[in-house]
């Protein structure tokens, strides 16, 4: 209900911020929407993280609690579109945004308490990525036709009727949710903050490794998404027309999400750390090949591997979190991923926003696989380093 919700809102947003425009316009309300929804995201780790941290004895409370927000957000943005008025409909997208990765950040603490027995954590978030995928596939084109049937208002007007049955199913989920150990008194408040991000600070050189391997792939998935959407509405690709491109290009960002998702699963319990390294090398060489490459069948299998590479990374990444972090500032650490993941997300958009501008997809591309490509060689000197510091042997 989750990910049916969120597809339903994007599918409104794009019609009101990219399709019912021209391409400056759309260009401009785009960029405008990347920075509304990037400025404020600073308060994510700081804030929504360690709340979330002391809600654990109530951690069903308040997974509902961001589906119910979603609801009310949505209604008011309905009010606002045939009005025009920006000052309610971006804060609002702005607060559906966060609230659906509060949800985030919940479910992937919550996945330990539940992980059933010879399942590992990557098949586990694997399993939960590939029902929201099925299912934000089923619900958007079903939002799509309603979006023309009826208008993008009351799409988001029938959206609170999806997030209202996530929030019955939510409060059914095992009381072992709840962790009612955290109920007990907390620490002052500033020094609960304080030794919360000293914390975190010493998680540990794995997880901040692996964040760092998955902000590239992150940052790659923002500049596709963007930059190739508005190639394909500027260039003609005969006899493909413009709105079938952009269909085509939507339908294999899904795929590639699906088949990360899958490959996740099937990989089981080998280190996601391999997996998120391997996972960057694959995507750096599709995108140079599809620069040197580019057209249409060319920015498609990019858009294929830029999903899974992100899907696939963000499942690792995870894992590790789960993994490494305890359970007591879990929420903070996935909070502060989070936050991370989505500035360099909005940072990769940005600069495919500019790009679409000035170079065509062959040079983009080329541009952007050299830049991973220094980006991974530097990851893995770092780690190769890190390691010879520490003396690990090949086998830790």
């Amino acid at each position: 209900m989750n990910s049916a919700g969120d597809a339903l809102v994007a599918v409104a947003l794009a019609g009101t911020l990219f399709f019912n425009l021209n391409v400056d316009q759309a260009r401009g309300q785009v960029a405008l929407y990347l920075l509304v929804t990037m400025a404020p995201f600073a308060l994510v780790a700081p804030l929504i993280g360690p709340a979330l941290d002391r809600m654990r004895h109530v951690r069903r409370y308040a997974l509902a609690a961001t589906l119910a927000g979603r609801g009310l957000l949505c209604w008011a943005m309905a009010g606002a579109i045939p009005h025009g008025d920006q000052v309610t409909f971006l804060p609002a997208a702005f607060g559906v945004l966060v609230l659906s990765k509060a949800f985030g950040v919940l479910r992937a603490a919550v996945t330990p308490r539940v992980l059933p027995e010879r399942i590992t954590l990557v098949t586990a978030n694997a399993r939960l990525s590939f029902a929201g995928l099925l299912t934000a596939a089923a619900a958007a084109p079903v939002g799509a036709g309603l979006s023309l049937l009826i208008g993008a208002d009351w799409l988001l007007r029938l959206t609170p009727l999806v997030f209202a049955l996530g929030v019955v199913l939510v409060l059914r989920l095992p009381a072992r949710v709840d962790d009612p150990d955290a109920a007990r008194p907390p620490s002052p408040a500033g020094t609960a903050v304080r030794r919360r991000w000293r914390t975190l600070l010493k998680v540990g050189p794995v997880v901040a490794e692996a964040m760092r391997a998955n902000a590239v792939l992150r940052a790659f998935s923002g500049f596709l998404i963007i930059y190739l959407a508005f190639v394909l509405r500027q260039e003609t690709f005969a006899p493909v027309p413009h709105n079938a491109a952009l269909g085509l290009l939507a339908a294999c960002a899904a795929a590639g999400g699906l088949a990360g998702t899958a490959l996740g699963a099937w990989m089981k319990a080998r280190a996601p750390e391999v997996i998120v390294y391997s996972t960057l090398a694959f995507v750096t060489a599709v995108a140079a090949v599809s620069g040197a490459l580019f057209g249409l069948w060319a920015a498609l299998a990019v858009a294929f591997a830029g999903a899974a590479g992100q899907t696939l990374g963000k499942l690792s990444l995870d894992a590790v979190v789960q993994r490494e972090i305890g359970e007591e500032i879990r929420s903070s650490a996935l909070a502060v991923s989070e936050t991370l993941h989505q500035l360099v997300w909005v940072a990769g958009g940005l600069l495919g926003l500019a790009l679409s501008l000035i170079v065509d997809g062959r040079v983009a591309l080329m541009l952007v696989a050299v830049v991973m490509a220094v980006a991974l060689t530097m990851l893995l000197v770092h780690r190769a380093r890190a390691r010879r510091r520490s003396g690990d042997g090949p086998g830790r």
